[in-house]
Formats: C-alpha cells, structure tokens, sequence
C-alpha cells in the first residue's frame, strides 16, 4: 500500500472528526456514562481500530497489517496502564466523578498532539541516523527496569505524578482556588478572577501524557519504521480511551501484574531493537562498522509474543491470591456501598439480592490473608467504616421485618476493624456460617 499525502490528509482528517464527535456528543454536557454506554462505545472505537487493519489486508499489504496490529496492541496496553496514573491524578485532586470525562478527554487530545511530534522527530532522527537503534533499543531496557521498579513503589510514590514541579510551580505563580466551579478553568471569588483546580488537574494530565509518550515511541518504532503505522497505531489506541476508563474502573486496580507484564514487553522490544541495530551496524567500535550476523525477530513473532505476554498476565492478575484477595476487597466495599443506596421503597426482593451480595463478598474479605491488607488497602478505618455502616442499616431493616441477618449482627458485634489480625486470613471452624 502506497502512503500518500492525500492518504495522510484523510487519515488525519477522519482522527480530528472523531475527537470532535466525543467532545459535541458525549463530553460537552458533564455526566458520569453508564456501564452500557461505556461498553458500547468501547466496543465500537476498537472495532473501528481492528477494522482499519484490515484495509491494509485487501490490498494486499500483510506486512503493514500485521506491524499496525502489533503496534496497536502494544500501545493499547500501555494506555490502559496510563489510565491507572490518570486515575490517581484524579484521585489526588478530587476531581468530581461527571468531570472526568472531559478531563480525560483533554488528555487524549494532548496526548494525540504531543506523540504526533515524537512521532515527526522519531522517523526523522531514523532516517538521518540509523544507529540511533541503539539508543532507542537502549532507552527500552532501562524503561523495562523503571516499570519494575516502579512496581515495588508505594501508592503515595505513584500518586507523585499529580504533584510534580510544573504543577507545583503553577499553583506558586497563579491564583487557584480551593474548589471546583463546574468544569470551569477559571471563575470570579469575590469579584476576582481565580483559575480553578481543573487548570492543575489539565497541567498534570498533560504532563504525564509528554511522559507515556517517552516509552510508547521508541516501543512502537521497534515494531515498525513506517511513520504512517505509527502514527494510527497511536491514534487508535488513544481514541475510546475515555469509554474504556469508564468500564474497566475497578479492573484496574485488579490487573495486579500489569506493570510487570509492560515491563517484559518493553524488554522484549528493546531487544528487538537492539538486535535489528546490530543487524545493520554502521558503528566503527562495533565489528569494525561491519553488519553483525545476529537473528532479527520478525513482527508476526513479535505480535505473538506481545499476545501471549499479556494473556498470561492478565490471567495471573485474575487468578492469583493477590488478585482474587483485591477483588474481594473491592466487591465488599462496593456492595456494602450498593446496599446503603437502596431507596426507601426498594422492593423486597432487590433489597434481599443486594443483602445477599454484600454478605458474600464481606465474608470473602474477611477470608483474606492478613499478609495482603496493608498493601491493598489503603485507609482501612474508612473501608471498615463502609462495611460496618452497611451492616448496621442491614440489621436495623432486618430487625424490623423480624427476619435473620447474622452476617450483619456479627460485623456490628465487631469491636475494632472489620478485618481483625487475629481473626483475618483464618479458617475459623467454629465462626458462623453466612447468611
């Protein structure tokens, strides 16, 4: 397949209508999106992404389609650990939860700009020196070992990108205010204009973006050369993000091994790159400027390898004890949540369904190993609040009806935390059994 200008011209122009149709059509009016319509337009933005590749199929360009597809699922998957750092940044300045959009939004937006240049200076960096390989393979392998690192950081040291200099220097040098307007950037206190915390969230958003796109460069250009693949590789991989944030909220937190999995992915490509440097050496130091006889890794056994590194770790996340304890966690607190949000008037029967799932997922909790709560919960006092305020409205409805809740009356009978040392991460014989 021959990249024109003109080919270019449509593809740039078919990217920028679908950011302005999320703006006009999902973001403008704030709201929180429904799982439903999260997942439908996930679903829709990756098929778009799958269908493209498939353009290169019918006229014949298998390479081109397999190194997009390699390149796109490469930079899917760091994205969605991105979000996680999106996430926390959020978290970090209480943004309300019908504003994210936009400000994920925004993030997509500057993401699309700023790696469109690395991208511009990538390929031209390649093809005035093709030993820069060497550096590009050279920059993955130490961001592998960052991704490692990084994993045995604190949450507070993850939660550092919302607090970083540009931020910092920004908060010094303008009048910020303590809450948010709206989604407005700046608003009037006292007659006097002020910018609002969504100016730091958006200089945050914006400089990670410029940090993610350090990595996701070079990781793709070791999958494929062609501007054109790298730049809607991209592009596709950051459009839908916003839906994909919304539905796979709380399966963040469970991909437990992401990280770990990125990390061999960066690894791997780093390789890649090393080895197709060696292959075309032009480094007097090196083989005396000769080309060194080394395999090079082709894209299909790259895109599989890829595949394969996430499967694996995306089911261990699920899986392992570490992943299944989380899940508990969240569950219980979510549910116990749930149920204290019942109406009045609920009927008896979603009332009994929600009971009924909060009880299961407190006594998957309470079955948790001790050795998982200090790292996968943060503020256990506030979690504990949550179950046992839930288990209190429970009872007192259940008292009323005249109707067993022994779940419930042992959580309220609980002096101290919920989770307790000395009964947590036990098979208690002689604890009773749930309702």
């Amino acid at each position: 397949m021959e990249i024109t200008g003109f080919t270019w011209a449509v593809t740039i122009a078919v990217i920028i209508a679908l950011v302005l149709f999320d703006y006009f059509f999902h973001v403008r009016k704030a709201h929180t999106p429904t799982l439903k319509e999260a997942a439908i337009w996930s679903a829709i933005y990756v098929g778009l992404a799958l269908a493209f590749g498939l353009i290169f199929f019918a006229v014949g360009d298998t390479n081109h389609a397999i190194e997009y597809y390699a390149g796109f699922i490469t930079e899917k998957a760091l994205s969605v650990d991105n979000l996680f750092v999106f996430m926390i940044i959020m978290t970090s300045f209480a943004v309300p939860r019908q504003f994210q959009q936009k400000v994920l939004l925004f993030g997509i937006t500057f993401a699309l700009i700023s790696r469109t240049i690395f991208i511009l200076a990538g390929a031209a960096i390649l093809e005035w020196w093709s030993d820069a390989f060497y550096i590009f393979g050279i920059f993955l392998l130490l961001l592998a070992g960052q991704q490692l690192k990084s994993e045995f950081s604190s949450a507070e040291e993850a939660g550092s990108e919302a607090d970083n200099a540009l931020v910092r220097f920004a908060r010094k040098i303008l009048p910020v205010t303590e809450h948010y307007d709206g989604d407005k950037l700046r608003t009037r206190v006292d007659g006097k204009k002020m910018f609002t915390p969504m100016l730091l969230v958006m200089v945050a958003i914006g400089v990670t973006d410029i940090i993610f796109a350090l990595d996701s460069i070079p990781a793709i250009f070791g999958l494929t050369q062609e501007p054109y693949i790298v730049f809607t590789a991209n592009a596709f991989a950051l459009l839908g993000l916003r839906q994909l944030y919304f539905l796979i909220d709380g399966l963040l937190d469970r991909l437990v091994y992401l990280g770990y999995g990125l990390a061999a992915i960066l690894g791997f490509i780093g390789v890649k790159l090393m080895l197709h440097a060696l292959h075309q050496n032009n480094l007097p130091f090196i083989n005396g400027g000769e080309d060194v006889p080394v395999i090079e890794l082709s894209t299909g056994f790259s895109l599989l390898v890829i595949i394969g590194i996430l499967i694996v770790t995306i089911a261990i996340s699920l899986l392992s004890p570490k992943g299944k304890a989380l899940r508990a966690l969240q569950n219980a607190e979510k549910f116990a949540h749930r149920y204290t949000q019942l109406p009045d008037d609920a009927p008896a029967e979603q009332r009994q369904e929600a009971a009924e799932k909060m009880d299961y997922w407190t006594h998957q909790a309470q079955e948790t190993e001790h050795r998982y709560l200090e790292e996968l919960i943060e503020h256990k006092d506030r979690w504990s609040a949550i179950i046992r305020a839930a288990h209190e409205t429970r009872l007192e409805d259940a008292n009323r009806r005249g109707i067993p809740a022994l779940m419930s009356q042992r959580i309220v009978k609980t002096d101290g935390p919920v989770l307790a040392p000395d009964t947590n991460g036990k098979d208690n014989e002689d604890s009773e059994p749930r309702n």
